[in-house]
């Protein structure tokens, strides 16, 4: 059966020395914390990359979430991937398959993020395998 959460979250992004002098290439530390149906906070790390075309750009992430679902605890692993193409925005951010603990073991699903006016929202749409 198919869940639904939502609410909102604070971020946090931490950009990191690079290796390189390459300036399109970035690297970040992500520190979350999520309130509303997901009361949890999350840690991952976050690789960009930019073009000399404004509004065209990359990024992928991967962060742990530790905390509640709809009142279940464990922890899980988010997947990001997303683009940027002349400001056109494409962003997917998925479940690591295998990734729930706890009482989230058997998660799968994936999130949408929204930002309205400086703040950030999720809808989370998930499911949780009782035989996990």
């Amino acid at each position: 059966m198919t869940t639904y959460a939502n609410g909102t979250f604070e971020v946090k992004l931490n950009p990191q020395p690079q290796d390189d002098m390459d300036a399109t290439l970035g690297r970040l530390t992500i520190d979350k914390q999520f309130y509303g149906d997901l009361e949890a906070t999350s840690k991952g790390q976050m690789l960009t990359a930019g073009t000399s075309i404004t509004g065209s750009a990359g990024y992928v992430a991967i962060e742990k979430v530790s905390g509640s679902l709809h009142g279940r605890s464990g922890t899980f692993a988010l997947q990001h991937t997303g683009m940027m193409t002349r400001g056109a925005p494409q962003l997917t951010i998925t479940v690591v398959p295998d990734s729930g603990t706890g009482e989230l073991v058997g998660l799968a699903g994936k999130m949408d993020i929204k930002i309205d006016d400086g703040k950030h929202f999720y809808d989370f749409e998930y499911t949780l395998a009782e035989n996990a």
